[in-house]
């Protein structure tokens, strides 16, 4: 049992001590990769806790061990949907909060975009088509920004070359 104003380290989780959450992990950071190059890979942080017979406290954080928000609450560990989701939401969280810039953005709308489900998988949505009375799209599944192609407007006005 720590004191109540001591300040715990925080310890890098190794790999393989929270599966589920490394595979969840792996997505955010190959969508952080597409839309952020410049920043270095997120990572799983953990702080004992108070009281010796609770569970440690996990928080995705940046490369310099910076985080914010709450932690990834355990039971989510079980899981490969609630791992992800709970990862998703704590990744957006940190990088939102210690940044200071929306994350992801939406290519096309230029809005950050939330988790959701859609039909079975967790997917960045994007309000802006909302913003013009239209409906709001899914832009890809998580881990999966740079696999999106935009398509072609055909009614776009092509530059030509001079």
């Amino acid at each position: 049992m720590r004191a109540l104003f001591d300040r715990p380290e925080p310890r890098r989780v190794s790999p393989g001590e929270y599966p589920m959450w490394d595979g969840a992990l792996v997505l955010l950071n190959r969508d952080l990769a597409v839309t952020l190059p410049e920043q270095e890979p997120l990572q799983l942080l953990a702080l004992p806790p108070y009281d010796a017979d609770e569970p440690e406290n996990v928080y995705v954080a940046l490369a310099t061990g910076e985080w914010h928000g709450n932690y990834l609450y355990p039971d989510s560990a079980d899981d490969p949907a609630s791992a992800l989701a709970i990862v998703a939401d704590a990744a957006q969280e940190t990088v939102t909060e210690r940044l200071w810039q929306a994350w992801p953005l939406c290519a096309e709308h230029g809005l950050g975009m939330h988790p959701r489900d859609a039909d079975g998988q967790l997917s960045w949505w994007c309000a802006g088509e909302r913003l013009r009375r239209g409906p709001a799209h899914i832009r890809a599944a998580v881990g999966a920004l740079d696999t999106f192609v935009r398509p072609r407007r055909p009614n776009r006005k092509r530059r030509r070359a001079s």
